[in-house]
């Protein structure tokens, strides 16, 4: 009789019936890891203490390992090994005070058969939020059931009482009154004729999204899957940012200097100094400039309509970042590139979309927001922003609540105070860039705008759509603001309408939003209807959000 070897299995723990694990998503950059170490740790304590009022004890599922500095699972193979050895109907935490690779844990979230809860703190610095935001889209798409909270001070009696909640019935539920059916909203005839003729043409003609290298930093959520990409009309090409990188160093340094050259002509600052490790340097915006070209012309072989680079990974240990290229890609107004062969301008006159870090659902919103507003003859450049943070504002400018909308770079001049006259080129952080790169910073103008989101659940694509305003706010106030997340890159101060913070929150299935400018009020409200005709049309179900200008319902 033959004889098999059995499998090992590991030996899983047992909690008792009030203790409930507690794990920590990380980076994969240690470097980031151990620098936000200690803000995890001052999140896990406040959590501990609220918990121990509801009468519970938070058993944390993984230890502090003294060799890399901090207690984060690092890797999808730890976590992997982490919840292996854990019991799969316990209580569970998510608890996030920093940015973290959501497919880390994701595994173990999938065949976790107990009740889970993700939880993050609110600050700008330490961006648990963001985070946790991305988490929550990556389960959303992934089926997993899930509740949420956040707070901005875990003792306050609010979160202390939703915690309670959670661990006495498994579920905390949010109130989603803010959001309409389309069923219910009557698109006007003229905006609902050009939506459905745009997603015909859209199914007709076909697009393509250039997709360099999936999955950056471990975002679930960010990959839409052909299946449901396809009937839109839209189809990826996928290429590699090897590709891109051999493309960037075959281009002349004389080319990127030309690029360069335009940029300091059209009034962009740069910040430079000497030290590559820590200063911003002529010579790493030089290689980014031949990058932008390199990109363009690979964009341009294939047929991309849009593009976007993953950059983390990989990219990141050959090249500077690429959020100036994304920047530029993104604007009507740019530096021309030339085809190497007969020496015509591609994509001349109109932006490339960008979408940063390789944000599939905001690639294909991009793409469809751009076909919208050049129809309909309104601005046309739109980008994500990470939903970063949010406060009151402390100048007294305006009674509602501000958000911090804040991307790497991405963010196209047009959308500026002064265009490319106020933009400035600072270095990116070298916790997270080692060999630097200029961002692509500024302020955006006041103005009327429409967000939005696409993500996945129950496997069908669905949109998020709300109007919004950009405000202006005193130099202090923005300094204030930067100060609190990142000082380098691009700042859009926004007031969402009919939506609070917690709505926001609660509904929201993404780090980021997608934003695009009108030319007022009126314009936006055509826009966003035009919208979510084509998304309909295109099989998207589409949810409205919040109201309009003034509290005008939809």
């Amino acid at each position: 009789m033959a004889q098999y070897e059995m499998p090992h299995e590991v030996r899983r723990a047992t909690l008792k019936s009030r203790q409930v694990y507690l794990v920590a998503s990380g980076d994969l950059r240690e470097s980031a890891n151990r620098a936000c170490w200690a803000a995890q740790t001052q999140m896990e304590e406040a959590l501990g203490k609220a918990a121990a009022s509801c009468g519970f004890e938070i058993v944390r599922a993984h230890p502090f390992k003294p060799d890399a500095g901090h207690g984060f699972i690092a890797s999808q193979k730890e976590g992997m090994r982490v919840f292996a050895a854990l019991d799969p109907d316990a209580r569970l935490i998510v608890a996030e005070a920093v940015w973290q690779y959501s497919h880390h844990v994701l595994a173990g979230l999938t065949t976790h058969r107990g009740p889970i809860l993700t939880v993050a703190n609110w600050s700008g610095q330490w961006p648990g939020l963001v985070g946790m935001l991305n988490l929550n889209g990556s389960l959303t798409k992934a089926g997993v059931a899930y509740s949420t909270l956040w707070a901005e001070d875990f003792a306050d009696p609010t979160f202390v009482e939703k915690l309670r909640r959670w661990l006495k019935d498994g579920e905390v539920r949010h109130p989603l009154k803010h959001v309409t059916r389309l069923k219910d909203v009557k698109i006007p005839s003229k905006e609902r004729k050009l939506g459905e003729a745009l997603a015909a043409q859209l199914q007709r003609e076909k697009a393509i999204l250039g997709v360099f290298d999936e999955g950056c930093m471990g975002m679930f959520n960010a990959i839409i899957p052909d299946h449901l990409l396809h009937p839109t009309g839209v189809y990826k090409e996928r290429l590699s940012q090897s590709a891109l990188y051999a493309a960037t160093m075959q281009v002349p340094e004389s080319e990127g200097r030309e690029v360069y050259a335009w940029l300091r002509r059209s009034g962009m600052r740069f910040v430079l100094g000497r030290d590559e490790a820590t200063e911003l340097t002529e010579a790493q915006v030089l290689l980014q400039c031949r990058m932008y070209v390199a990109a363009v012309r690979i964009a341009h072989e294939f047929g991309c309509n849009a593009i976007g680079i993953q950059y983390q990974q990989g990219l990141k240990d050959c090249l500077p970042a690429s959020d100036l290229v994304e920047g530029m890609l993104n604007n009507a107004d740019r530096p021309p590139v030339r085809s190497a062969g007969d020496g015509k301008v591609l994509y001349d006159t109109r932006p490339l979309p960008h979408f940063n870090e390789v944000d599939e659902c905001a690639g294909l919103d991009g793409l469809m927001t751009y076909w919208v507003h050049r129809a309909m003859g309104e601005p046309v450049e739109n980008t994500l922003h990470d939903l970063r943070w949010g406060d009151a504002d402390r100048s007294g400018t305006t009674e509602e609540y501000v958000w911090v909308f804040e991307i790497s770079g991405a963010a196209p001049p047009a959308h500026f105070i002064d265009g490319w006259r106020g933009a400035t080129g600072e270095r990116q952080p070298p916790m997270y860039f080692r060999l630097g790169g200029s961002t692509l910073k500024g302020v955006s103008r006041p103005g009327e705008i429409v967000w939005s989101r696409i993500y996945i659940e129950r496997d069908r694509l669905h949109m998020d759509l709300g109007r919004a305003k950009v405000v202006r706010l005193p130099d202090a106030e923005t300094q204030r603001r930067w100060q609190a997340t990142t000082p380098q890159w691009p700042i859009m101060h926004a007031v969402l309408h009919g939506v609070t913070r917690d709505q926001m929150m609660a509904k929201h299935k993404a780090n980021h939003v997608q934003v695009v400018y009108a030319t007022d009020a009126a314009a936006a409200d055509r826009a966003l209807y035009a919208k979510a005709a084509m998304a309909d049309a295109l099989g998207i179900r589409v949810h409205l959000c919040g109201t309009r200008e003034g509290g005008k319902a939809w």
